[in-house]
């Protein structure tokens, strides 16, 4: 009787003691009957060990495969926490780390954690293993077919599951400024989209120093020049904050080509929506001081279109109408359209499950902001088909 065969199984051939027999099996051990044909005697020498059984060895017993592709048992799991990774989210940036570093870094954590999932148990595979003949006095070699674990789905073998996802960035901020930075992942990129075709306005909380010049209106930049400011008073400065907010005004009307008799333009100003409909210059539709301690002072500014830079540049401007100069210390976002600082995930929860999170609880926000938004002439209405007239 054969060791480690299975009742049944019949010898094709004895070649000595060199090898043990071939064997056909039942097809218990697979949809097909494995065939075997014998090898040549040199492969079945003393170093002909367990661990050279490999896909060349095997090749000839024209049986299953040994090895299937990697990634069937884990391709579902890795779905199904990917199809929750479609959305939009805010995080919070803060001063001196750059907006595409910071990119990388949310795509880098949300790949740590999809492919740090729980694999399942392995799949069992029958395998033909080389050993001696069991109560055999004479060195015999015979080939057992044993039961063990495929590793073709394990991670050391066949890598990370996911290696790249699609994260898209919303309005930037540059190296030295702060606050709310949002993203999309996966279907959220056209939702950044959807976004910008919105002109939403943006809330920023910038500091300034009086009595102070640089070249590119920061306060580490190379210095100009070194003014009083004495003379400064919260009254003269709210004085011309409110001819800035008048002068952005009639030019956002100008933008946003309304007919200012119209029933439209009244509408859309009582809501609060009358914005450009294309790109523009940078308009402010809001600017108030929220701070004013000589030489220091703080700003509430509600703009579009801007940059980081040109609020230096407006805090720069202000210094020059009032008769001195000044220095932009800090630019803070404290709002991105429907996006504001509550919103916002600070580095410490920069992780998969966080994310998650975020994602689903802004995204009937997003799709209400959105809605009522990209459509400002009828508000959430839906908009009239060809065949439907509008009432």
């Amino acid at each position: 009787m054969l060791s480690g065969f299975p009742k049944g199984a019949q010898p094709l051939q004895s070649c000595g003691s060199a090898r043990g027999p071939i064997f056909s099996s039942p097809s218990r051990f697979s949809p097909r009957t494995i065939r075997c044909e014998p090898l040549p005697a040199a492969e079945l020498g003393g170093a002909f060990l367990e661990d050279h059984i490999d896909s060349r060895t095997v090749a000839p017993f024209r049986g299953e495969p040994l090895f299937r592709l990697a990634g069937t048992a884990a391709s579902g799991m890795g779905s199904a926490s990917l199809a929750r990774l479609h959305g939009l989210f805010a995080v919070y940036k803060p001063p001196g780390l750059k907006w595409l570093l910071l990119r990388n870094t949310i795509e880098l954590q949300l790949l740590k954690g999809l492919n740090a999932g729980k694999l399942p148990a392995p799949e069992q595979r029958v395998r033909f293993l080389l050993g001696p003949v069991e109560d055999s006095e004479e060195k015999q070699l015979t080939l057992t077919a044993t039961s063990v674990p495929s590793l073709t789905n394990h991670r050391l073998v066949r890598g990370p599951e996911f290696l790249q996802l699609k994260v898209g960035v919303g309005h930037r901020l540059d190296t030295q400024s702060s606050g709310v930075f949002v993203l999309g992942v996966g279907h959220g990129c056209k939702l950044l989209t959807d976004m910008y075709d919105a002109h939403l306005t943006k809330d920023y909380t910038v500091r300034g120093l009086l009595g102070k010049a640089t070249d590119d209106f920061c306060e580490d930049g190379r210095l100009v020049e070194k003014t009083t400011y004495d003379h400064v008073t919260r009254e003269k400065l709210d004085r011309i904050l409110s001819v800035i907010q008048g002068s952005h005004q009639k030019s956002l009307v100008m933008y946003a080509n309304l007919d200012l008799q119209s029933q439209e333009a009244y509408e859309m100003a009582v809501r609060g929506m009358i914005r450009p409909m294309s790109k523009s210059p940078m308009l402010i539709t809001g600017i108030r001081c929220l701070k004013f301690a000589p030489p220091e002072f703080l700003l509430d500014v509600q703009c579009m279109h801007e940059t980081q830079q040109q609020l230096r540049k407006l805090v720069h401007e202000i210094g020059l109408e009032l008769k001195t100069t000044a220095v932009c210390t800090q630019v803070r976002r404290t709002r991105d359209g429907f996006f504001s600082l509550d919103d916002a995930l600070p580095r410490t929860q920069w992780n998969l499950q966080s994310i998650k999170d975020a994602i689903r609880a802004a995204a009937p926000r997003v799709a209400e902001q959105l809605e009522k938004n990209l459509r400002p002439t009828l508000g959430t209405q839906q908009l009239p088909t060809p065949d439907q007239p509008e009432s």
